[in-house]
C-alpha cells in the first residue's frame, strides 16, 4: 500500500518513519521540503504540493500542528482539493476541534472523496514506538482501508461515527488526562509540604500498573453491568 503523509513534525517525522520500517511505500510533504531528506534516505518518496501527495496516492493522512495548517492544506493553492476525488481518501491525523473537522470533511466530500479524523492519544515516545491510540470518526470504508496503517502506527483504533466524534473524543481524554496530572502534581507538592520525602512519592507511583489494571477490570464490569460491591 502507498500512503501519502503531509506535515513532519514531531509527530509526523516519527508515524511517517514506522510507515517506511512496515513495509508501506510513503510519499512525504513538509513546508520545510528539508525536513524530508531523513525519510528521504529511508525509502520515502517526496512530494512539492499537498496536492502532488494526494494525486500519487490512494489514501493520504496529515499530522498538522494546528487548525489553521490543517484548514491550509486542504483548502490553499496546490492544496488537497486540488486532487482529492472519488476513489482516494485523506485522513486527518491532527488535534483540531469538530468545526475544523466537519469544515474540511465538507470540501472533501464536495469533490467525491472519502474523509476520516483520527487525533491520537499520545505523544512523541508512543509515536516513534507505534503506541499511539487513534481515536477515528467518517467515512467507515476508509477507516476499514485505514486498518492496515493504523496498525503500524498505534496499539489500538477506535472508530465513533460521524465527523466530529474523534475531536469531541479527543478533548475529553485531553480533560481527564489534565486532571491526572494536575492531581498528581498537587499530590507531589502536598507530599513535600507534610514533611515526607517526594521521592517516597514517586516510588509509591511505581505501582501505577497495578492502578491501571484496576482500572481496566472496572471499566469491563462497568461494560456489562456487573459491577460487584466491594464496600459497605
Amino acid at each position: 500500500m502507498e500512503v501519502g503523509f503531509l506535515g513532519l513534525g514531531i509527530m509526523g517525522k516519527a508515524m511517517s518513519m514506522n510507515l517506511l520500517k512496515n513495509g508501506f511505500k510513503v510519499t512525504v510533504w513538509n513546508r520545510t521540503l528539508s525536513k524530508c531528506n531523513e525519510l528521504v534516505a529511508h525509502g520515502a518518496s517526496v512530494g512539492e504540493t499537498p496536492a502532488d501527495v494526494v494525486k500519487k496516492c490512494k489514501i493520504t493522512i496529515s499530522m498538522l500542528s494546528d487548525p489553521a495548517a490543517a484548514l491550509s492544506v486542504v483548502f490553499d493553492k496546490d492544496g488537497v482539493l486540488e486532487q482529492i476525488c472519488s476513489g482516494k481518501g485523506y485522513i486527518d491525523m491532527s488535534t483540531v476541534d469538530a468545526k475544523t473537522s466537519c469544515k474540511i470533511s465538507e470540501g472533501i466530500t464536495s469533490k467525491g472523496g472519502n474523509f476520516l479524523e483520527a487525533p491520537v492519544s499520545g505523544s512523541k515516545q508512543p509515536a516513534e514506538t507505534g503506541q499511539l491510540v487513534i481515536l477515528a470518526a467518517g467515512k467507515k470504508v476508509l477507516y476499514e482501508d485505514a486498518i492496515p496503517p493504523f496498525n503500524v502506527l498505534g496499539k489500538k483504533s477506535f472508530f465513533f461515527g460521524q465527523v466530529g466524534n474523534g475531536a469531541k473524543m479527543k478533548l475529553v481524554v485531553n480533560m481527564i488526562m489534565g486532571s491526572m496530572m494536575n492531581a498528581f502534581s498537587e499530590g507531589l507538592v502536598l507530599t513535600g509540604r507534610s514533611g515526607l520525602h517526594p521521592i517516597a512519592f514517586l516510588m509509591y507511583w511505581t505501582w501505577v500498573e497495578l492502578l491501571i489494571q484496576c482500572s481496566k477490570e472496572r471499566n469491563r464490569q462497568c461494560s456489562k453491568a456487573i459491577i460487584p460491591l466491594h464496600f459497605l
